[in-house]
């Protein structure tokens, strides 16, 4: 197997500390081979000039934050992360990296510089998004020209996307599987959640305009004795606009080391997502991990959870409140259920991020060998 670039630099949307995800997950296990830049979007400020701050978070693994003065249009910031780019690959043999995109808005400032691999790891469809840039679909156009290989965060993703690209392969987020079995142990509950006193219902992850509020309080409204617990950001939504029932408990972020022990105090765990353009193409990681905590899952029909997760009856399927509803009072009147847990783990049996890691790894450096040969073939 041919050996990769030594140097990954990875251009991503999403702040190393906003949640813990994806593309953690991926450049942590890339740090042990490569040295890893995560280069997040700038922040602003009154800088007299521009500069990018490196925090060094794993032995090789660095995340990288473009600091730009405050003030400037479009075309200048881009011009700034250019110029920055130029200084970061002073003495840097830009052959010697790979170029890791989760956003194809990074390209118009990166788009000339020429790396050993380009990958572009397309874990959502970012232009359902709310507030997503109008050129976001034209760039992404580019990005695909550029790449040399394509991930998708999910089969429908794949089925979406794969007419775009000679080299493009599906890879549904993974977990880990000891991390999330920890909440099998109903033993460290924590406080804050622990006080609340009567079957819970959970969801943890991002509450933004893909999270079903009328579909939390509907249930809320028809179930009072049912404590409902949201643990994650409110983000791209009006907080005013959430609902305020007394049995819906908002605790806030968590970090990705507590998620477990939130977990172990559920009955029952929520995939509660508005079946939209925003939702067409996701893939939940939210529901394999609830699954490897051993907590039984009722969730909208999106279509990456309907298969494989409710078609090998692993998960529930509402489509309303009054189906949810349904659901869980099925789930709670049958607490221990070890014929479907057993189900469970055979079918996570291989559902892990060291095993995706692995599989990118395959398919890049057979990549890689590929445009080695064909540069190799033109030279001649």
């Amino acid at each position: 197997m041919i050996q990769l670039p030594k140097n990954l630099l990875c251009f991503s949307h999403l702040r190393w500390d906003f949640v813990y995800q994806r593309p953690q997950h991926l450049m942590t296990r890339f740090s042990e081979f490569s040295a890893v830049y995560y280069l997040e979007e700038p922040v602003f400020g009154s800088f007299q000039h521009s500069f990018i701050s490196f925090s060094q978070r794993l032995p090789n693994l660095w995340v990288c934050v473009p600091h730009l003065p405050k003030g400037m249009d479009k075309a200048e910031i881009n011009k700034e992360l250019r110029s920055l780019l130029n200084v970061f690959f002073v003495n840097r043999d830009i052959k010697d990296f790979m170029f890791w995109y989760y956003t194809p808005m990074a390209l118009e400032f990166s788009y000339k510089f020429v790396p050993g691999l380009t990958v572009y790891d397309c874990m959502d469809e970012l232009s359902a998004f709310k507030f997503a840039p109008d050129e976001l679909k034209d760039l992404e156009r580019r990005l695909f020209n550029k790449a040399d290989i394509v991930f998708t965060g999910g089969q429908s993703l794949y089925e979406a996307k794969k007419h775009q690209h000679y080299n493009i392969h599906p890879f549904q987020s993974s977990i880990d599987k000891k991390h999330f079995a920890k909440a099998r142990s109903k033993e460290s509950e924590p406080a804050d959640q622990a006080a609340v006193i009567g079957p819970k219902l959970g969801f943890y992850g991002v509450i933004d305009e893909r999270f079903d509020t009328d579909l939390i309080r509907n249930i809320a409204d028809a179930r009072p004795d049912w404590q409902i617990m949201l643990i994650g950001p409110v983000v791209k939504i009006d907080p005013a606009g959430l609902p305020k029932n007394k049995n819906i408990h908002y605790l806030g972020s968590k970090k990705y080391d507590e998620l477990p022990f939130y977990l172990s105090g559920w009955d029952v765990a929520l995939v509660p997502f508005l079946l939209n353009e925003s939702t067409r193409f996701i893939s939940p990681t939210k529901t394999p991990e609830y699954l490897a905590g051993g907590k039984p899952v009722v969730s909208s029909a999106i279509r990456d959870v309907v298969t494989p997760y409710a078609k090998n009856k692993l998960v529930s399927i509402g489509v309303d409140a009054d189906d949810f509803i349904v659901a869980i009072e099925e789930l709670l009147a049958n607490p221990e259920n070890e014929v479907w847990l057993n189900k469970v783990d055979e079918f996570l049996a291989d559902n892990c991020w060291d095993n995706t890691f692995r599989s990118m790894m395959e398919l890049m450096s057979s990549t890689l060998e590929s445009k080695t040969a064909q540069v190799s073939l033109a030279s001649e």
